[in-house]
């Protein structure tokens, strides 16, 4: 009877295939852990194997901590060698990032002694129950992987401090993962969540949260039990209303960008909140009650809303520093808006404001400021009460927050006055335009509140020391008056960000300017300036430096290394008597001024 030959089929060969296939690759995985890196690992207790193409995990890692190496078998136990298997470290740091991944053996138990275990950037679909047996792993990266759900042993990771699960495919968490009361950094960021389970409210210890781009619909109401929470992300979800916030008394950072809110959370209580945003939402108003709760905020983000009004005591943000108000339904600006001394960004295009000149609201920052603080001192003046000696009474000064006193052909103002300018907490003090040939003394009065102090258009000789004593100036106006230097202690005036010393008799930049170190404009042109100093004891101790106007003095030449001052955003030096940079250079603006200077310097 003859033998029957048979053929294999077409499935049989392709599963052969990918059987060889699969060993090959197996094998090559194993090969990249060398002799070296376990030498290595046991000297030291971590091991990297990141970046590596690997697709599955080389045996030996799990078992890392029992091996003993051929080499070491025969040993000479007198010589001192911290090389030798007996003082070996057992693994406490495996870094398994920027692989292909997609399964970890049950065998991960054996590390029973790691702490950080980096897994983010792979294709895990899935973790072993195993895992949860890892009782002294502390730092945990899983970002970046495919998981959908985690094991329910997971939550027996109760040493957990620091636990990164962004851009996953989850769906859905335990309640046990309130067990994980150790963990002080939380991401949740990028799955596809719709709720949180109640307990998490246990994660006392918990300093950071980020729960953005989600499809959460709200936040569990003992969120508010996270009393060390510094920074809580829930941008890029679903959230029409959140619970009162003002139990998370640390936090420090609000993200709520991107949701369906319709109104302000309650922020009552929280009163170390430093930055709000609150981007492309519905919120229809900014209401007096959070003026008078986030007093020490200093950045508010509320583009992209509905808003249509700002309440007029919006000047109790006086801390704010970045405010954006780009595309609502504004179409009109509270006065008190020009009292935001410390501001440092202000955005409102998108809006309808048509009492305010588009080149003004495209104008930026400063040139905002400059256009509120003229029609707020504009307004003031014309509804100010006087008292019977014809002087502003403390009502009005209460109500303006300002002494506004300008071209009233003024020589000088009782003492009286400032007292009660004084009493009522005023930050803005105007008396330019009037004849005064010194500083009035009773400015000293008003030193701890104020902020802006405008002295412009007098015929004023000299500035007394006193000014220095007012910590909290940040607007300076001495521009034309009749000075040729100022005193060394206005370099005392370390919150000062603009200076105004245009139109007077300066020869030089007062050394006192280079003692401001958070100055960032400083106007002084139509003076006699002879030269730009850039030492390291000038200008170059401005780092902070924006706008910087010398037009018009007597500057012979302008020295190269100006060009390395690239934090300034304006440099204007037209009509000086050098004759390089040639007018046309100083035509195309700031950038070109610079990019010719950098040419030029000494190589």
């Amino acid at each position: 009877m003859s033998r029957r030959h048979t053929t294999p089929t077409k499935s049989r060969v392709k599963i052969c295939n990918k059987s060889v296939f699969h060993l090959q690759d197996k094998k090559a995985d194993e090969s990249e852990l060398s002799i070296g890196l376990i030498k290595s690992a046991k000297r030291t207790g971590q091991l990297s194997l990141c970046n590596r193409g690997l697709g599955t995990v080389p045996d030996n890692v799990w078992k890392i901590n029992e091996l003993v190496l051929d080499d070491t078998k025969e040993v000479d136990f007198t010589r001192s060698d911290l090389n030798n298997w007996w003082n070996a470290e057992p693994l406490k740091m495996l870094d398994l990032s920027s692989n292909v991944i997609k399964k970890l053996s049950p065998d991960i138990k054996l590390l029973q002694e790691l702490v950080t275990l980096k897994l983010h950037d792979n294709a895990l679909t899935e973790l072993p129950a195993e895992f949860g047996e890892l009782s002294n792993l502390s730092n945990l990266s899983l970002d970046h992987n495919k998981l959908e759900v985690l094991p329910i042993e997971f939550y027996k990771l109760c040493e957990l401090r620091w636990l990164s699960i962004s851009h996953n495919m989850l769906q859905k968490i335990e309640p046990d993962f309130g067990d994980l009361v150790m963990l002080t950094f939380l991401d949740l960021s990028h799955n596809k969540l719709t709720v949180l389970p109640p307990g998490m409210g246990y994660l006392v210890r918990l300093m950071e949260l980020n729960l953005c781009h989600n499809q959460l619909l709200e936040l569990p109401p003992d969120i508010v039990n996270l009393r060390d929470l510094k920074k809580l992300n829930v941008n890029n979800n679903s959230l029409k209303k959140l619970p009162p916030l003002g139990e998370l008394r640390k936090m420090e950072i609000f993200d709520a960008n991107h949701n369906d809110l319709e109104e302000l959370p309650d922020f009552y209580g929280c009163t170390a909140l430093k930055e709000i945003y609150l981007a492309n939402n519905f919120i229809k108003e900014i209401t007096e009650e959070f003026c008078d709760q986030m007093q020490h905020l200093n950045v508010l983000n509320v583009r992209d809303n509905k808003l249509e009004v700002l309440p007029e005591n919006i000047s109790l943000l006086k801390k704010l520093k970045r405010f954006d108000l780009s595309n609502n339904n504004l179409n009109k600006l509270p006065r008190n808006l020009g009292l935001l001394s410390q501001l440092q960004s202000i955005s409102m295009e998108g809006n309808k404001l048509s009492c305010v000149r588009q080149d003004i609201i495209k104008g930026g920052t400063d040139r905002m400021m400059k256009y509120l603080r003229d029609r707020m001192t504009d307004e003031v003046v014309k509804e100010t009460r006087v008292n019977e000696a014809n002087w502003p009474d403390k009502y009005t000064m209460k109500k303006s927050q300002a002494l506004m006193l300008p071209s009233k052909e003024l020589t000088a103002i009782p003492e009286d006055v400032f007292i009660a300018a004084a009493d009522a907490e005023i930050h803005i003090v105007d008396i330019s335009r009037n004849r005064f040939t010194t500083v009035p003394f009773g400015v000293h009065h008003v030193r701890e509140t104020l902020t802006q102090l405008i002295l412009s258009s007098n015929s004023i000789e000299s500035v007394p020391t006193e000014i220095s004593a007012c910590k909290h100036l940040q607007y300076l106006d001495l521009g034309k008056n009749c000075l040729i230097d100022l005193p060394i202690e206005i370099g005392h005036l370390k919150n000062l960000r603009e200076l105004v010393i245009s139109n007077n008799k300066f020869t030089k930049i007062p050394r006192c300017v280079y003692d401001l170190d958070n100055l960032e404009i400083l106007l002084a042109a139509d003076n006699r300036i002879e030269e730009i100093n850039v030492s390291s004891d000038a200008l170059a101790r401005l780092p902070r430096l924006a706008a910087l106007d010398l037009r018009n003095n007597d500057i012979r030449a302008v020295p190269p290394e100006l060009g390395t001052f690239t934090h300034l955003r304006s440099l204007e030096l037209m009509g000086n008597c050098f004759r390089q940079p040639r007018h046309a250079i100083l035509a195309k603006g700031t950038a070109s001024i610079l990019s010719y200077l950098r040419d030029r310097i000494p190589t």
